[in-house]
Formats: C-alpha cells, structure tokens, sequence
C-alpha cells in the first residue's frame, strides 16, 4: 500500500453531504451511542412510507434479523413515484447503445414505461406479490424497467446475469419456481449481435415446469425461434396497456429479489434482499459516497446481472433521484477512448468502475483521457477487488486530473451496499485502502473468537452489528445461510457476519483488504494472500494485470505460480526470452522488497490475458485448474474471452 496520503479537493468537494472528519466522527458516534436511534432517523428522513414503522431492529431470532417492523412501502414508488412531485421532466436514465444510439426516459416517461409493464406482468402473466419472475436481460432500459415493474407488483425479481449459460440460468429459474422469463433477442456488443433468447430456449427445454410464458424484448432484431402459447412480443403487448398503476404496498421485510452468487459449486445460492433495508442504504450511500447532487449525471458501468447494477446503476441512483447513465457495450470499443468520450458528451460527475478495467483502460490507452474534456467529474469509483497504487494513480492523475476522489468501494452481494469506503469530501485517501467503515457500519477485524486482531496484523474481516440492507436469507436454505455467513467467527460468543476476506488495520486506523481468506497460499506453513503477492508484482512497471495461486510443490507444500500479463512484450523473438528471464528477475526482487524472501514466486507464465467474466472478475479457480493439470469442469462461457483458456493451457505446456 502506497504512504502517500491524498486529501480531498475542497474547492472541488467542500459542499458534501460529508464533509470533514470530524462530521463524519460525529455521525460514528451518534451510531455508537444510539444504534436503533441512528438507522430510525435516517429511515424517516430517507423514506417515503405509506405505513410508518413501530418497531427498528428485532433480534429475537438471531441471525434472521427484521428491520423497521410494522413499516409499508413500495419499492418503485420510492424510485420513481415520488419523483413526480419535483422531478418529472428530469432524465431519469440516459441509455447508449453499444453502436452510439442514444435514448432518454426522463422521470415521467420511466414511471409511465413501469406502470405499463407491470399492467402487462399483472394482466397477461397473472403476476402476482410474491411471485418470482427471472431476468434474462442484456443492458438495456427494458431491464430497469422490469425490474422496477417487479418491485410495483410486489413480484421479487431475479435477475440473471447475460453471459451465463442456459445450464446456470435453468438452475436459478428451478431454484426460484420462477413463473415468468423476461428477456430479450439479443443485444449487441463490439458491433455485433449476440443472442439471448436460444439460451432461454434451451434452458427451458427440461425441469422448468414453473414457468408459464416466456416475454421477449426485441433489441437487435436478429431471427429467433417463438413457441407458440409460451413466448410474448414485450413490444407488442405493451403498447396496450394503461400508464396507470397503484403500487403495491409490501411490508418492509417483503423481499424485493434474489440475486444468485456467481461461480458457485453445487446447488446455486440465492441471496434474499428485503425491501426497506436495501432501498435505505442503497440510496445514503448514494449520496454520501458519491456526493450526489440533484443536477448531477452518474455513471456506473457494471451490468444489472450483479449486485453492482442493481444498487448503483438502478436502485440507489433513483431512489435519490439523479440521472443514471446505462451502457451497452464495452469501455473499449471501438476504442480505448470510448469511457471517456462519454464522459465528455454527458458531462459525467461520478465515474464508478472496476479496477480491472481501469488497469485495461490503462494498458490500451495511457494518455487516452487527455484527449478529452473530463472536467466535469468530481468523484471517480472503484468496486469488486482492492485496486493497486499503481492502477490508483493513473486513474488519479490521467483521468481525474489529480483532482477527483477516489472512492475504493468495499461491499459484497450480501451487504447490499458499501460497507467500507472513503467519503469524497472528508476522507484523507491512502491508495489501495478501503479506509474507514461508513457511519451505522460496524466493522472488525477479529479473530475467530471476537480477540481484535493486533494492528498491522491480518485478522478477518467481519460486520459485528446487523445493518439494514444485509442478506436476509439464503432463498429456501436457511441453514445454509447461517452456516456460509454466521458460522466462522463470534464476538462477545455471539455469531458475527464474516465476510470471507482478510484485512488488517494499520497505525492510523486504515482498513486493507487483503483477499479471500480461501485466497491464501500455504508456502512451508506460512499463509500468503495472493492479493497482496498481486500488489506487488502489480508495482513493476511493465506490468498490466496479474493473478497469483498456489502450485503444489514438492517440499513447500504449496509455491508461488504468478500469470501475468504484461503492457509491452518483445518485438522480436532473439529478445523474448533474455526479456522475459530479467522481468521475472526484477518482478521477485520487488516482491523480496516489499514481502520477503517467503513470498517469492516458483514460477510465472507471461499470457496474453487473464479469465475474466464480462463483468471483470478473473476466475482465479480456472487459473488454479490449470495450473495443477486438471481438467477444466467449470463452465467458461461467461468468459469475456472463453478462448483463452485454451491459450493460456497451450502456454503452461511451454512452461
């Protein structure tokens, strides 16, 4: 982790929601002092309830916590609705397609496209509050809008990811009795048509006798197959439908949807959200994260398949009422300055993305953003894996002009929202650092049995109080639940949220987060986190992305395998290998320097590139695969890439 410390821009940032240190200590400790008191007075000022709450937080059945008891609301009214009142004529959602078609809803348009599509749910489809409904969407308005549609019914939605397979989307559609499929032709991406609807198709072919129809949204218009007495033209059938439609009132612990974990073994796990906890923090984070202003235009360039896009792409963003922009294709295409031409043309604020794709963005396009006017950001985003100093500054100096906060975002799919993060306005930044826990947020680092884990020491990293957008369940598991969240760590011999990572605390109070605690490498009985052996070969200069696993090893036990991917490569093969040796030369004394001698790698294969799923995380259970000669079972087509592992493969047999 870089020393440097970077303060926040007061000229830039002085009017933030949070705005100093000592707001921000304030806010702690009126959350220390009174818990229930703190989450009920934001819950009254952030909510628009048609039933107040009576009661705040029940524990009696432990870890199956109930918030706001007593309270009603609606999901989509909370959205969109209210809006009404002030913000009709302002652009809810700014779309562009990945070949730079552009389309605006503005609050008003957004809440009438809602109410016709839950009309269309509720009149054609018999969708009912409760009913499950699968999203099968590409990013696209329609996927908001069903989404917000499902909460209007009170339906809880779940929305499946566009690049799985039609195995993992048949398992989820099982899992949840899903009654109804919406989805789309296909979408496009790079310039080309990709296609959903075979997959539904094929998905539905067996074992999916829950679900009843099948609605189509027609985006690229390619030829698809329709059977007849199940498929529905969504465009079509909607242009008959009322633009009027009362909401559903649900009590606060309805859930408003399932979201299924990513790359999980066995049966697939369903995370059950509910719908006043999650709304709350999804929108305060909004705006105490990202400093949000009501003429302020936020984009977040994740996909709604992830908890990523439903907080802070959909939710969040509406629910504090700001303009939200969706994006089709991928940050490079045609090329390396598309993010930021985007930037420039919608006069983007809050710019939200993953450090995988920051570290792209960099390898393809150093001195890219210069060409564009970025003066409009005020905040620049990171979310899903710690990000390195390196990667830290380009983003700093290159695309924020050394101006912007940087928010390291630190949350899970089962938090709901941010946990840890630097608040723009107030927090003095350490690159690489999650920094402090968000006000109402208690987080530890303990070990198992609640001992704080000494300073500059790594510990787990655990939530010891229940917050209000925490994971309710696991849909239809709930032993499963308490064991996967509640069943490692206790504090005070009470059972405490674990959050599976490592992290440690430094002198001043500072969290890093250090990886998985199953992310860990056993070399001669001393555990290494891969991500901080990846931090330091993420120093070197030469090179763009890395994943670090652990390679068995004949007298350690387990050694270092490093596969990397470097920004330049030798012109010609007479230097390739003379180049290559003195990299991994230079790359394991920066790791003697910064780790130890320990912490050296055995062996590093040089790849073209890593495992990635669309949405930028590297499947780090392939690469270890592969590493040990297994076979791959995993299922690789929501790689960004699937080729690639056949290349990487044919590589290690050179190795």
């Amino acid at each position: 982790m870089s020393k440097e410390i970077f303060y926040p821009n007061k000229e830039l940032l002085g009017d933030a929601a949070i705005n100093s240190m000592e707001q921000y200590r304030e806010l702690v400790k009126k959350a220390d002092e009174d818990y229930e008191g703190f989450w009920s007075d934001l819950a009254k000022e952030k909510i628009d309830w048609f039933k107040p709450f009576d009661r705040v937080l029940n524990e009696d059945d432990a870890p199956f916590y109930k918030w706001f008891e007593g309270g009603q609301l609606n999901v989509a009214y909370q959205c969109v609705g209210r809006h009404l009142k002030d913000k009709k004529n302002k652009a809810a959602i700014i779309f562009e397609g990945d070949n730079g078609d552009q389309r605006t809803l503005t609050y008003r348009e957004l809440y009438y496209e809602v109410n016709r599509t839950a009309n269309l749910f509720r009149n054609k489809f018999d969708i009912k509050k409760g009913d499950r409904v699968v999203l099968y969407m590409p990013m696209i308005p329609e996927a908001a809008i069903t989404m917000l549609a499902c909460a209007k019914l009170g339906a809880i939605h779940s929305v499946v990811f566009g690049g799985f397979s039609a195995e993992a989307l048949r398992d989820r559609i099982i899992d949840a009795e899903a009654k109804l499929v919406v989805t789309a032709d296909g979408a496009f991406r790079k310039g080309k048509p990709y296609m959903l609807k075979p997959v539904v198709d094929k998905a539905l072919e067996e074992g999916c006798d829950c679900v009843k129809a099948v609605c189509v949204v027609e985006r690229n218009k390619e030829p698809i197959h329709w059977e007849r007495g199940r498929d529905y033209s969504y465009l079509q059938m909607i242009e008959n439908e009322s633009v009027k439609c009362e909401p559903e009132m649900v009590d606060s612990e309805h859930p408003l949807f399932l979201l299924y974990t990513s790359g999980s073994t066995g049966k697939p796990k369903g995370v059950q959200h509910s719908s006043a906890g999650y709304i709350l923090w999804a929108q305060t984070t909004m705006e105490y994260v990202f400093d949000l202003k009501d003429n302020d235009t936020y984009w977040c360039t994740a996909d709604v398949g992830w908890i990523t896009g439903h907080t802070y792409i959909v939710y969040g963003p509406l629910a504090a009422g700001a303009t939200t922009v969706m994006f089709e294709g991928v940050p490079t295409f045609p090329d390396a300055g598309r993010c930021w031409s985007m930037v420039e043309e919608y006069q983007i604020n809050q710019f939200y993305t993953a450090p995988t794709a920051i570290r792209l963005l960099h390898k393809m396009g150093t001195d890219e953003p210069y060409k564009y006017d970025l003066s409009s950001l005020r905040v620049l985003g990171t979310v899903g894996e710690p990000i390195d100093p390196d990667a830290w500054k380009w983003y700093y100096e290159a695309v924020g002009s050394s101006k912007c906060s940087i928010v390291d975002t630190y949350w899970q799919t089962e938090t709901g929202g941010h946990m840890i993060s630097p608040l723009p306005g107030a927090t003095p930044i350490k690159p690489g650092c999650a920094t402090f826990a968000l006000p109402g947020i208690k987080a530890e680092i303990i070990e198992e049995d609640g001992t704080p884990t000494p300073v500059g020491e790594k510990g787990f990293m655990c939530i010891t109080k229940p917050w209000p957008s925490m994971i309710r369940n696991i849909w239809n598991d709930p032993e499963r639940f308490k064991k996967a969240y509640f069943g490692d760590c206790k504090k005070d011999g009470k059972p405490v949220y674990f959050t599976g990572d490592g992290a440690m605390m430094d002198e001043d109070g500072y969290i890093t987060i250090t990886g998985r605690t199953d992310d860990v490498i056993n070399v001669s009985g001393h555990r290494m986190g891969t991500a901080e052996v990846e931090a330091a070969i993420n120093n070197h200069e030469n090179v763009a992305a890395v994943a670090v696993v652990g390679k068995p090893h004949d007298i350690k036990g387990e050694g270092i395998f490093a596969y990397i991917v470097l920004k330049s490569v030798p012109s010609s093969k007479d230097d390739d290998v003379a180049d290559m040796l003195e990299t991994m030369k230079e790359i394991n004394a920066l790791i003697k320097k910064e780790i130890g001698a320990i912490a050296l790698c055995d062996d590093m294969a040089f790849v073209p590139d890593l495992p990635k799923t669309r949405s930028g995380k590297i499947m780090r259970r392939i690469l270890r695969s592969l590493v040990k000669g297994e076979e791959i079972t995993q299922d690789i087509s929501t790689l960004e890439d699937p080729s690639i592992v056949k290349t990487i493969e044919d590589i290690l047999k050179k190795v």
